[in-house]
């Protein structure tokens, strides 16, 4: 398999690649594959292997692989090309964009925090201000696009989230499987195999979860070694004609110094915000849309690129269909940060997050793919 080439610094948004250089194009290409359709972004011997693992190592951006190889030997020699993930570059857009292999706007999930009736809703914990949101929002009607085809495959991931209302809305039909700890992970997938699944979807949060707390420094480098350690013990349990085909949800950025507060003069023209640090929705009060759009591009155009809703989705950011429901949950204006910058929110862990993605950034958007067949 050729090399990747090397990635080159990028200073305007980096777009999702819809179409067949993103990561919802890679679960359609092996579970759908289309005779005489356009290549996708997975190998043709992957196709022809007996089973396929598809493995998300969340946070594992392409950017910094690359600049690692010799922690992360294994995945870096694995590597066969760079695609993007979508936008917002965010966890619970991108794994519902996996699994589904359709866009933001078609599946809905359009970031961390979606406002809804009662507030917003975080995606992750699946909670409203008021509390537990599985009542008002039933995950499987919030997210209505069928997992992995309809076809029900193995989901294997963390057994604290396997019944999680987020899981609920992602994975759907999906056969969901849990596990407790990194070491185990290998042996579930070895177990799938060898009771003849032919299609097993793998989840593994580490590397985001240290980068959060810590950014790029020692604790970052220990857990890319173990993320290493878990796809070598991986390739050596996998029965000859099994493929793995591993990729991410979005790189990070350190934004440990770049924490700033939204202008009082935008938050006065706002009577709410959502989505994430990196990828602010600023909902307008009645009849000031125009002066939110001016205020934020005056206030922060510096730190942010200032788009209103209707730009992002004629862009094509949100992928090429975007439904009434995912339009309902947009702000007006969308405050997408640059470089290492990150804007503040009272329920957002205030400043406690140093690693951080969400927005458009070549850190952030661009993610590795990588394949072995055994």
């Amino acid at each position: 398999m050729a090399r990747p080439e090397p990635i080159p610094a990028r200073r305007e948004p980096v777009l999702p690649a819809y179409g067949g250089g993103c990561v919802a194009d890679i679960v359609p290409a092996i579970l759908e594959p289309r005779p005489h359709a356009a290549p996708g972004p997975v190998p043709a011997e992957v196709l022809e292997a007996r089973a396929v693992v598809v493995l998300i190592l969340d946070g594992l951006g392409a950017e910094q692989l690359a600049t690692r190889p010799r922690v992360a030997p294994t995945l870096h020699e694995m590597q066969v090309a760079t695609v993007t993930t979508v936008a917002p570059s965010t966890t619970a857009s991108a794994l519902t964009s996996i699994a589904t292999g359709v866009g933001v706007g078609e599946h809905g999930i359009v970031g961390y925090r979606i406002r809804t009736d009662d507030g917003n809703l975080n995606i992750l914990r699946w909670r409203t201000p008021q509390g537990d949101g599985l009542d008002r929002h039933r995950p499987e009607l919030f997210q209505p696009v069928a997992a992995f085809g309809g076809q029900r495959p193995p989901a294997l991931q963390k057994d604290a989230y396997r019944k999680s209302g987020f899981s609920r809305a992602y994975l759907r039909d999906a056969r969901r499987y849990g596990y407790k700890m990194l070491s185990s992970l290998a042996v579930e997938v070895r177990q799938l195999l060898a009771a003849g699944e032919s299609f097993i979807y793998a989840y593994y949060e580490g590397l985001d979860i240290v980068a959060h707390e810590h950014a790029f420094g020692e604790h970052y480098t220990a857990e890319l070694r173990a993320c290493d350690r878990l796809m070598a013990d991986l390739l050596t349990v996998l029965p000859r004609n099994t493929a793995v085909v591993a990729t991410s949800d979005h790189g990070l950025v350190d934004c440990s110094d770049g924490l700033v507060r939204i202008d009082r003069s935008v938050l006065d023209c706002a009577h709410a915000e959502s989505g994430e640090a990196r990828f602010r929705w600023l909902h307008a009060r009645r009849g000031r849309s125009r002066d939110l759009y001016e205020a934020a591009a005056s206030a922060h155009g510096a730190q942010a690129w200032v788009h209103t809703a209707e730009e992002i989705i004629e862009g094509g950011w949100l992928g090429p269909v975007v439904t009434d429901a995912a339009r309902s949950r947009l702000g007006d204006v969308a405050l997408v940060a640059r470089d290492a910058w990150a804007f503040s929110h009272p329920d957002d862990g205030s400043g406690s997050l140093l690693g951080r993605h969400g927005s458009l950034t070549s850190a952030e958007m661009l993610v590795p793919l990588l394949v072995h067949v055994s």
